[in-house]
């Protein structure tokens, strides 16, 4: 709702440039078409190429009467719909009450259409077509902006047709994820450490996926691995999906393999965000959208 200045402000400058209008409309009416004298034509005294007048003639009458009845339907609107500020208009539209009702409308056309996928199991939901094609509609429009439109992800947001899970690949972990969101967090570990014991840190982190490095820097690298990282990413890189804590004994990577990606993430850490779903999405909604996530990669 509008405040006692906005409401008045309102009122006023549409009301004023209504009659505005109004009166700019009366002043043309009542312009001459004859000159000082009553006889000939009336000009504006503008004059082209020596004989080429601008003449100084009112509106047609008609096309006046076209103008007094868009300021009458104006006033019409204003007293139907409403407008002037916090008035409300004899009809008590509102936009909130039209968007409901289109909310509402919709719902209705849509609830066949999800009562049949609400008494089909999770797995029964993860192989159907039909399913699949409605969730793939959902997630453009909820997930593909961060996700991708084809849900490959990009740097930064994972990649949801592989086999790689921060968090697992269970209907119900899935929920949760689009439900609740998740909050990944990468402390930063190495404050004691120097950079020669770092770069040996990130030779050995790029070991663990197959890369090819120098081994005595990985050696050296895996002591202080086994003693700042082990506790999240495993003994073998392979990660925590109770934590979220990432394989590192794989060639997927969420913010990329480089050796300066590697080392700022160290150094920086990283804070990932999946916001939640629950309050922008009806659980049908969800369970379709978890369905064709998970069909993508099984």
């Amino acid at each position: 709702m509008l405040t006692s200045f906005w409401h008045w402000y309102v009122i006023i400058i549409t009301v004023a440039t209504i009659l505005a209008c109004f009166w700019l409309l009366r002043w043309t009416k009542g312009v001459s078409n004859r000159d000082e004298e009553g006889g000939g034509t009336g000009t504006t005294g503008h004059v082209w190429d020596e004989d080429l007048v601008e003449l100084n003639n009112p509106l047609p009458r008609w096309w006046l009467q076209l103008f007094y009845i868009t300021i009458a339907f104006a006033f019409i609107y204003l007293a139907l719909f409403g407008g002037l500020g916090n008035i409300g208009g004899v009809l008590g539209w509102t936009q909130e009450g039209q968007y409901e009702t289109e909310m509402k409308t919709a719902s209705e056309a849509q609830e066949a259409i999800f009562a049949r996928y609400r008494q089909m199991d999770n797995e029964s939901l993860i192989t159907d077509a039909d399913a699949n094609a409605t969730g793939q509609r959902l997630f453009a429009n909820s997930c593909a902006m961060c996700h991708g439109s084809d849900a490959r992800g990009a740097r930064s947001f994972p990649n949801l047709t592989d086999s790689d899970w921060l968090y697992g690949d269970g209907f119900d972990t899935v929920m949760q994820t689009i439900s609740n969101g998740r909050a990944g967090v990468m402390p930063v570990m190495v404050a004691g450490l120097d950079d020669s014991a770092i770069a040996e840190l990130v030779v050995y982190v790029q070991s663990l996926s197959g890369s090819q490095i120098n081994a005595d820097m990985a050696a050296k690298g895996k002591k202080n691995f086994d003693i700042l990282c082990v506790a999240c990413h495993g003994a073998d890189g392979s990660g925590n999906q109770a934590l979220g804590a990432p394989r590192l004994n794989d060639d997927i990577w969420l913010y990329g393999g480089e050796p300066e990606t590697i080392t700022k993430t160290i150094t920086e850490g990283r804070n990932g965000n999946m916001p939640a779903h629950k309050d922008l999405l009806s659980e049908d909604r969800r369970r379709l959208i978890a369905a064709y996530v998970l069909s993508l990669s099984k």
